[in-house]
């Protein structure tokens, strides 16, 4: 018997009035958007009267999720970047004198007094008053050495370890330097990542290009400027022990000194220790703030090793200068006034709301481990973008008229059907693709011709079927249950397969490619629904209602 239960009606009417719900803000996108923007200012920043109009532009109880354009079709910013590798290797040498002074100060006696000599970048080189304890200061120092960690680099360690004279000279190992490479690039990646999706653009494509190269495009964007302003800050902070202040740039140093110009100051210098207290690497949490006096801040909160680290040297310090500094700048040098535990704090200076909150996002994100030189930039402008959408367009309602030309001519009624289906198949694409906040470029475009064009594929198995069936003088109702039944293996067979092709492209392909695999797979699905379940119920309500003798297909 030819019927459908009310349960299973009620939930294919719900998805897709889900699906058209969804939907809805595509037909309204630039209203859309507007209200998205101002509610994401409005909680980010606080209400105004021009966010809040804005923001009254689409209903609240609707879904405002939209589907995001791609940089081919919106315009955007268009970023390749290097990443300066070189850097890290010179703070990984930096970092190990410390560790290397406390190592040899017990064998004084061997190896003499310890003196660290200007540091070039490449060679760590260390002068020690007694050559002829070099042996015993080289053995010393290559028990700091340890395994790189690398699948290609097992057995090696990352420290080499040499002995001229009175200088004794450490160097970083190639694996070691291939293992930091490597690192650099994918910590440059997650956090680039980070800091673009923190800010609250659309969709970015970030991806690695070579050894150490990174592309970076980000559609909606005016300009690569924007772009650059929002990644190209390493947001390096360290908490340094300051030995005195100047007004000379070029004030005499020592060795494991450096010399670092005041943010707030003109004209004011540090004299600070090389080596940090306690970094950014640090940091759990910093979020914008207020000071006592009501100017805009930054508060933030340490792990718990760099809240020992950090109360251990306030405690040990009251009453010397402790400098805050945010990329190689001075923010801010208090006096230690008593001991700091809880390993929070509150970094202030002359900050706008916009300023502080931007540092705390890029905090937040982390420090990125090296400079980035900006190879190539380009700015797309939408102009573009909408040839490319009116080009798709065109190409999607020629794809619709001449399928639903030919179904009607074909099939009559039924084709009728397939076509309301295939109305409602694009639109719960639409709805699924804004649901998940997915990507549409210009091969996505292409992907929803061809679903336009797979679409009724299901529906031709299924009518060719009725069409059989009735040739055995079968009864209508009788007809169209065995065509629905005896398609459906045809119809899952073929979609399936091409449903694994669209997995495949997603997972091998990158960028476009995976554009073209998403609305692709996500047309199937749409696609199989409306075909089973859509167009068979839309065909049994007729058939309730008329019950005809006999149809014709």
């Amino acid at each position: 018997m030819l019927q459908i239960d009310t349960w299973k009606r009620v939930l294919i009417w719900a998805l897709v009035v889900a699906g058209l719900t969804f939907a809805l803000p595509n037909v309204f996108y630039n209203r859309v958007e507007q209200h998205n923007d101002a509610v994401a200012a409005i909680k980010k920043s606080g209400s105004t009267p021009d966010r809040e109009a804005q923001a009254a532009l689409w209903p609240s109880y609707l879904p405002a999720t939209l589907v995001n354009l791609g940089l081919d079709l919106r315009g955007g910013a268009h970023l390749l970047a290097e990443v300066r590798v070189q850097e890290v290797y010179a703070s990984r040498l930096e970092a190990l004198w410390p560790d290397i002074r406390d190592v040899l100060r017990p064998e004084r006696e061997t190896v003499g007094t310890i003196r660290l000599q200007p540091f070039d970048g490449e060679t760590l080189r260390v002068r020690i008053g007694n050559p002829d304890g070099m042996d015993r200061a080289m053995q010393l120092v290559r028990g700091l050495a340890q395994p790189v960690v690398s699948l290609t680099a097992a057995g090696t360690t990352d420290l080499v370890v040499s002995g001229q004279g009175e200088i004794l000279s450490v160097t970083l190992s190639d694996a070691e330097k291939q293992a930091l490479d490597d690192r650099t690039v994918q910590q440059s990646l997650e956090i680039i990542r980070r800091r673009i999706d923190e800010v609250g653009t659309r969709e970015p494509t970030i991806q690695q290009q070579g050894a150490d190269r990174i592309l970076i495009q980000v559609p909606g964007l005016g300009s690569a400027q924007e772009l650059k302003d929002i990644i190209g800050t390493t947001a390096q902070l360290t908490f340094q022990p300051v030995v005195s202040r100047t007004t000379n740039a070029n004030a005499e140093h020592g060795a494991g000194e450096e010399v670092l110009p005041s943010l707030d100051e003109s004209g004011t210098f540090y004299v600070l220790e090389s080596v940090p207290v306690v970094t950014g690497e640090d940091l759990i949490d910093a979020q914008p703030s207020f000071d006592q006096n009501g100017r805009p801040a930054v508060t933030f909160r340490f792990n718990p090793a760099g809240a020992r680290r950090f109360g251990d040297y306030t405690a040990e310090n009251i009453g010397s200068p402790f400098a805050i500094v945010l990329d190689n700048e001075v923010i801010s040098a208090p006096v230690i006034q008593s001991h700091i535990a809880g390993g929070s704090g509150i970094i202030t200076g002359n900050f706008t709301i916009e300023e502080s909150t931007n540092l705390a996002v890029l905090l937040r994100a982390g420090a990125l481990p090296a400079g980035l030189d900006f190879l190539e930039e380009r700015t797309i402008g939408p102009e573009l973008g909408q040839d490319s959408i009116d080009a798709g367009k065109i190409a999607t309602m020629v794809a619709f008229v001449g399928v639903l030309v030919f179904m009607v001519a074909s099939y009559g009624l039924f084709g009728i059907f397939a076509n309301i289906a295939l109305i409602l198949n694009i639109a719960l694409l639409i709805g699924v693709l804004s649901a998940i906040g997915g990507t549409l470029t210009l091969p996505g475009i292409a992907g929803i011709v061809l679903t336009v064009g797979m679409a009724v594929d299901a529906n031709v198995l299924v009518f060719e079927r009725i069409r059989e069936e009735l040739k055995s003088a079968r009864g209508p109702a009788r007809a169209i249950e065995l065509g629905y039944e005896r398609a459906l293996s045809a119809i899952i067979d073929a979609n399936i397969t091409t449903f694994i092709t669209a997995v495949i492209l997603f997972v091998m392909g990158s960028g476009p490619v995976r554009g073209f695999a998403i609305t692709l797979g996500l047309g199937i699905i749409t696609s199989v629904f409306t075909a089973i379940y859509l167009t068979r119920l839309l065909i049994v309500i007729w058939f309730e209602r008329r019950r005809p003798k006999t149809i014709e297909v």
